[in-house]
């Protein structure tokens, strides 16, 4: 099974949140329709996938997902940049 890293936000250069799932479009039509309405991605408003990267194994996702969170937030915006200059809400073209 796949798994993935993601990150979402409000609006280019807003707000970001990093996650990890293993049925992307599932969590991030949760995030879209505030599912989960007392979460963090809720509370700001964070809606829009900007970034997402596929893993094989659970723990490669996990690993992953961690080190993402130390980053400071200019390797954040940098990585979004380097795929999705134009902060594109990446949700129609996942599978």
């Amino acid at each position: 099974m796949k798994h993935y890293v993601y990150i979402i936000t409000n609006k280019k250069r807003g707000v970001l949140y990093i996650g990890k799932t293993k049925r992307l479009k599932t969590r991030i039509y949760q995030h879209k329709t505030k599912a989960h309405p007392t979460t963090f991605s809720a509370r700001y408003n964070l809606d829009k996938v900007v970034y997402f990267e596929q893993f094989k194994t659970e723990g490669e996702a996990r690993l992953k997902e961690k080190q993402m969170k130390k980053w400071n937030r200019a390797w954040k915006i940098e990585l979004i940049e380097k795929t999705n200059p134009d902060w594109t809400d990446l949700y129609e073209i996942l599978k």
